[in-house]
């Protein structure tokens, strides 16, 4: 059979490849063409457009890059219909997919969306939309089988958590290897810098991240770099011989880490699975932060928290990420009982999320429904 696959940011990336290689093990037919990244083209998809291209944060850089916003709508639609695939898969990024749903089911074609978009934070009323526009629905948070079946009377199957799988299915180097090959102290605890994956949210978290290296100095402050972004953009940020940096190896990054500053996403539950105390920052333009404010309903924005439904990580938002608040709160959690306690809070997270096996229960199910 024929898969079209959209996924539009890095997390989105790593998801569809880890679909997209179970896909193959359920059906050893089949044909995939994406949206995505590297990772998705490693796996075996063709790729149709990459997310670089198409991943903008915030509302005030959608309105400034809307004419290439509807560029790609109008390709994605003349692309699937080239392809004429057995089912179309959505993976989050719902701004975009979800348009693309609406076109696709009034087209013919099966909708499968893998990876809720998360209306239960903010614009609940897309719910008319996925029930209008998505035949099947796979979401991976335990709460959100609730919130669609009983609030929305809409059914859902929960898989559990592809990060389980990604993370478990990641060759991780070994520390004295990892810190060799990236010229890292042999000795020094690393504190990881997760500052994004976007130009917009990097330049704005780097900065404050940064300005309390010089009150942790037994520590080597060590920056993530993301695929989608090069070497070059990191740069200006390396002045300082006290701060290093590894691309694309965020993942052995965590595993040897000592702690984390992670701005809020995806890489809040990664730092969390690996056992790594954080705290969670996030500042994004005033005009962006004012809009969200009002529309977004949670009293979390971490997916740690939300999961927990409890302060597990302490949160830093907009003007609450400051030098100062964030030097109190990486103190709490390099040494003393706030540290143990965020430790043993991991282990009841894990517990919750289902467990192994995500990816390929969604492949088997999508295959089983086409």
């Amino acid at each position: 059979m024929k898969y079209y696959i959209i996924a539009g940011e890095a997390s989105g990336d790593l998801h569809g490849s880890n679909l997209i290689k179970a896909l193959k093990k359920e059906d050893s037919m089949a044909e995939i063409r994406c949206w995505g990244g590297d990772l998705m083209q490693q796996a075996g998809g063709e790729l149709a457009k990459h997310y670089k291209d198409m991943a903008f944060m915030g509302f005030l850089e959608v309105l400034m890059n809307i004419p290439t916003i509807f560029k790609n709508i109008s390709y994605c639609k003349e692309d699937i219909q080239k392809f004429n695939p057995d089912v179309v898969i959505f993976i989050d990024f719902s701004g975009f997919n979800l348009r693309i749903a609406k076109w696709a089911k009034e087209h013919g074609f099966k909708t499968n969306y893998y990876i809720s978009p998360q209306i239960w934070a903010s614009r609940e009323g897309r719910i008319k939309k996925i029930k209008r526009d998505i035949d099947k629905m796979y979401v991976i948070l335990p709460f959100e089988k609730d919130f669609y079946e009983k609030k929305h009377s809409y059914p859902v199957q929960f898989v559990g958590h592809p990060l389980i799988d990604a993370i478990e299915n990641t060759p991780i180097q070994a520390n004295a290897i990892f810190r060799k090959e990236n010229n890292l102290d042999s000795d020094k605890p690393i504190i990881a810098l997760l500052p994004g994956s976007r130009k917009q949210e990097v330049q704005k978290m780097l900065d404050v991240m940064l300005s309390v290296k010089k009150d942790f100095s037994d520590y080597q402050f060590v920056i993530a770099g993301a695929p989608s972004l090069s070497d070059e953009f990191y740069a200006p940020f390396l002045q300082d011989d006290k701060v290093e940096y590894v691309s694309n190896k965020t993942y052995s990054l965590l595993k040897h880490s000592h702690a984390a500053m992670v701005t809020s996403g995806t890489a809040t539950l990664e730092t969390a699975l690996f056992g790594i105390p954080q705290v969670v920052c996030y500042k994004g333009s005033w005009i962006s932060y004012q809009i969200a404010k009002r529309i977004i309903t949670l009293d979390y924005i971490s997916l740690v928290n939300l999961i927990m439904k409890r302060e597990v990580v302490k949160e830093l938002i907009q003007n609450d990420l400051t030098t100062n608040n964030l030097k109190i709160e990486l103190s709490k959690i390099v040494k003393g009982d706030e540290r143990e306690r965020m430790l043993a809070d991991y282990k009841l997270l894990k517990e919750k999320l289902g467990g192994n096996g995500a990816s390929q229960l969604a492949a088997k199910l999508i295959v089983e429904n086409v």
